[in-house]
C-alpha cells in the first residue's frame, strides 16, 4: 500500500515547471483587488506580451524592485534617468516600449485618477462557462476585447484585447480553470 498522495490534477500548463504549478496552484484565477495590485498584474501582462509567462515569474521580484513596488504614484515621478537604469537592468524585460508604457499608464492612473479596481472589474462577465478543456480556454472574448477599447480611449498603451483576456485569467475576472483541475473542483 502506497503512503504517496495523489498527484493533483491541475491545468496543463501548471504542470510544466515547479513556479507555473506553484502560480496556478496559489494565485492564477484567484480575485485580486486594488489599484497598485491591479498596475503590477496589468504591467506585467504587457511586459509578457510575445514572451512566455514563466519569464515574466521569474522576473517578478525584480519587477517589483525596479518598478518601486508597483506604486503608480512613485512609478509616475519616473523620468529619463530612470528610464535608464530600467533600459540596463538584467533583471527585468528591457523593451523601452514597454518600460515606456509602464511609465505612461502609471501617470495616467494618476493624473486621472483612476481608480483601477472598478474600472478593470466592471468588465467581469456576469455569466462565465469554465472551459471543459484547455483547447476551450478563448485567447479573447467580448469582455477583453471592451476592456481593451475602453483601455484605449483612455490613453493607456500595450492592453490589447489578448492582453486583457490574460489579465482577467490571472486577476480572478474570469475562472478558466479547466473542470478536470483540482481548483475547478474547490469553487463548485
Amino acid at each position: 500500500m502506497s503512503t504517496r498522495p495523489e498527484p493533483l490534477s491541475r491545468c496543463p500548463w501548471g504542470d510544466s515547471t515547479p513556479d507555473y504549478a506553484e502560480y496556478h496552484d496559489t494565485e492564477w484565477g484567484v480575485e485580486l483587488h486594488g489599484t497598485s495590485e491591479l498596475y503590477e498584474r496589468m504591467s506585467l501582462e504587457a511586459f509578457q506580451s510575445g514572451l512566455s509567462w514563466i519569464t515574466i515569474l521569474r522576473k517578478r521580484p525584480a519587477f517589483r524592485a525596479a518598478f518601486a513596488g508597483f506604486d503608480p504614484a512613485r512609478v509616475a515621478e519616473f523620468g529619463p534617468a530612470d528610464v535608464e537604469a530600467l533600459m540596463a537592468d538584467a533583471g527585468i524585460v528591457r523593451n523601452r516600449l514597454k518600460i515606456d508604457a509602464a511609465i505612461h499608464n502609471a501617470r495616467l492612473i494618476v493624473s486621472d485618477e483612476v481608480d483601477l479596481d472598478a474600472l478593470l472589474w466592471s468588465f467581469a462577465p456576469a455569466d462565465h462557462v469554465r472551459p471543459a478543456t484547455f483547447a476551450d480556454v478563448p485567447a479573447i472574448t467580448p469582455e477583453s476585447t471592451a476592456m481593451a477599447k475602453e483601455l484605449k480611449k483612455r490613453g493607456f498603451k500595450f492592453l490589447g484585447p489578448t492582453t486583457c483576456y490574460a489579465l482577467m485569467q490571472a486577476t480572478g475576472m474570469v475562472d478558466d480553470h479547466i473542470s478536470t483541475c483540482f481548483r475547478a473542483a474547490s469553487a463548485r
